[in-house]
């Protein structure tokens, strides 16, 4: 009779399992190879792009116009850009390197939602849903709630402080032990990014909207909560994720290394991302000035004209 040990038993089951975690060193080519179109995020990608597209093609159908760059500012670096760092090659190492985790938070809170924000499709909904869920649509998009989280200071608050709220807790560590409340983090990221830049760029109709100064204001005082974050991982003395990392015993990666990087990239991500999007506020912010001085040029000259009008027949 052959006895078998319980504990190498566990061992040898749990060993395959940690073989099969761990991904094979990280290159340009991995990220294609590691692909994987099995998680639900992929098929809430999916789902969207197909509700948006039809509404593009209803609006077509009764012979209405859309803008083609709405379009592709949703389609392209909107939800484009969320499937680039979660459902390519790169998920495979969001756990493994804490630099990968950086690319992600700056993609899904930062780049992502901008380019969603574009793309209305709050206002595409509006024109094409029929009046019952049109009205449903308006009381959301006006209700309390909304107000209040739409309110930029509010946004601006949950903004900046979540990620201290991640990294800086045992929170993070839990993200990296249970693959849920990590998937729950992408998605925070992605709804934290829309609250804060919704309300900034003023395509959808959107209650208690600052006057353009006011936003361009907001976005010059997130600049340095990024260079500050930055900074902090860089010159931290403790690794992020406690000995997380290090268990994985990855030969082709230095902890300490990688978190310098993923210290840098939030760094100079959040201050090119965060300068670009002042430069469009103040673009938005000038075409909006000449859009208002054409509406009073338009205003005084039919002002004088039923003046004129006026006077011939008198």
């Amino acid at each position: 009779m052959l006895h078998a040990d319980p504990i190498s038993a566990a061992a040898a089951v749990a060993a395959p399992a940690a073989t099969a975690a761990t991904p094979p060193p990280f290159t340009v080519t991995s990220v294609f190879t590691e692909t994987k179109l099995d998680s639900w995020l992929a098929v809430g990608l999916v789902l969207a792009a197909g509700v948006y597209l039809y509404g593009v093609h209803r609006l077509r159908v009764r012979g209405d116009r859309w803008p083609v760059a709405r379009t592709i500012f949703f389609l392209g670096p909107g939800l484009g850009g969320i499937a680039a760092v979660t459902v390519s090659g790169l998920h495979a190492y969001d756990t493994a390197l804490l630099s990968v985790h950086m690319v992600q938070h700056m993609v899904l809170s930062m780049i992502s939602p901008i380019f969603l924000a574009l793309g209305a499709p709050v206002t595409l909904a509006l024109r094409t849903l029929p009046p019952r869920p049109r009205k449903r649509l308006l009381a959301v998009v006006h209700s309390r709630i909304a107000r209040i989280y739409s309110f930029p200071l509010v946004a601006f608050a949950v903004f900046v402080v979540n990620p201290f709220a991640l990294y800086f807790t045992d929170l993070y560590r839990y993200t990296l032990e249970h693959v849920w409340a990590h998937e729950v983090v992408h998605a925070h990221f992605i709804m934290t990014g829309c609250v804060f830049f919704w309300p900034l760029l003023g395509l959808d109709p959107l209650p208690g909207r600052w006057p353009y100064p006011a936003r361009a204001l907001l976005m010059l005082l997130s600049v340095p909560f990024h260079t500050v974050l930055g900074l902090t991982i860089m010159q931290s003395s403790t690794l992020f994720g406690g000995d997380w990392y290090p268990s994985l015993g990855l030969t082709w990666s230095d902890p300490w290394q990688d978190q310098v990087v993923a210290g840098g990239i939030l760094w100079a991500g959040g201050e090119f991302v965060s300068v670009t999007m002042l430069a469009v506020l103040v673009v938005q912010w000038m075409r909006h000035a000449e859009r208002e001085a054409r509406r009073v040029d338009r205003d005084l000259d039919r002002q004088e004209a039923r003046q004129r009008a006026a006077e011939s027949t008198a």
